[in-house]
């Protein structure tokens, strides 16, 4: 059975950090894609960074470049993503996400076929 386990939310005051880690079991994922995605009360999931399989390629939604960083361990079938200048609007419950295709470089939020429960991460002004 595969699982994700998101890890590291908590609560911060703007300007603070945190790390959330992602580690996966049941497969490995180290030929695979992986993202985290975020949705705050009332709105949509949306993306917020990704990986590629190799870890060469990251991407990242216009709202966290520059501030967040996704990076993945694959000895430790594990994904990260520091996040720092944390903004009341970061505020949102983050989740992990992986694609069971192997070698793909960027893949869209309807691709990705496994997903973590979840972790909180509040942001105050």
């Amino acid at each position: 059975q595969v699982q994700l386990v998101e890890s590291g939310g908590g609560s911060v005051q703007a300007g603070g950090s945190l790390r959330l880690s992602c580690a996966a079991s049941g497969r490995t994922f180290s030929s695979n894609a992986m993202g985290w995605f975020r949705q705050a009360p009332g709105k949509e999931r949306e993306f917020v960074a990704s990986i590629s399989w190799s870890g060469s390629s990251t991407y990242y939604a216009d709202s966290v470049k520059g501030r967040f960083t996704i990076s993945r361990d694959n000895a430790k079938n594990t994904v990260y993503l520091q996040m720092n200048s944390l903004k009341p609007e970061d505020t949102a419950v983050y989740y992990c996400a992986a694609d069971a295709n192997s070698y793909k470089n960027y893949v869209p939020r309807s691709g990705y076929d496994y997903w973590g429960q979840g972790t909180q991460v509040t942001v105050s002004s």
